[in-house]
């Protein structure tokens, strides 16, 4: 309900609706709708960080890896219509930045490791910064959610992930990769 509608706009008296039972029964776990979205935030968060990390244990290589967890993202937030992001850092402010730090941690590392896979096999270039690039990375990533830069009457999530992602990719491969990545852009 929180990704559909948005955390603002879902009341307490909707969630017991939708569950069947009494608000007091929601109240008896969480004090209070902020300690309820931060349960959620986290619980979702946890559920991607499972699934990235079964993509990244079967990864081949990095290029297909990066593909593979774009189709993931997508398909996970296919039913987004409300800015969770968004309403997370203007309502609940505090869950938003413990979730943010989290997300980097998570994101930070997972592209070091992607990227040195990728210096190793020769897919990307050996003199790329793997720990400035990491950070590029999520900054990118967090910043074509922005609605004020990218607005989504303009481009669709679709369209900035993909872009984003190939802008990010031939920026650090070498010949070999852009083998790779060819397959996937024409695809």
């Amino acid at each position: 309900m929180f990704l559909n509608f948005g955390f603002k706009s879902v009341t307490m008296d909707d969630i017991a609706s939708e569950m069947g039972i009494s608000k007091k029964t929601i109240y008896v776990h969480f004090s209070n709708k902020a300690k309820l979205v931060d349960a959620v935030s986290f619980y979702l968060f946890d559920r991607i960080c499972a699934g990235l990390d079964t993509i990244c244990e079967a990864s081949i290589n990095p290029i297909k890896e990066l593909y593979d967890i774009k189709m993931f993202v997508m398909e996970h937030l296919k039913s987004e219509k409300a800015s969770p992001q968004y309403q997370l850092k203007k309502y609940y402010p505090e869950t938003y930045k413990k979730l943010h730090l989290k997300q980097f941690e998570k994101m930070h590392g997972s592209v070091q490791e992607s990227l040195q896979r990728g210096i190793n096999t020769e897919l990307f270039r050996e003199n790329i910064d793997v720990d400035f690039i990491a950070r590029m990375y999520f900054n990118g990533m967090m910043g074509i959610k922005d609605n004020g830069i990218f607005p989504t009457e303009l481009f669709t999530y679709k369209y900035l992930i993909e872009s984003y992602l190939e802008y990010h990719l031939r920026a650090i491969v070498t010949p070999k990769g852009m083998t790779i990545l060819n397959k996937f852009i024409t695809a």
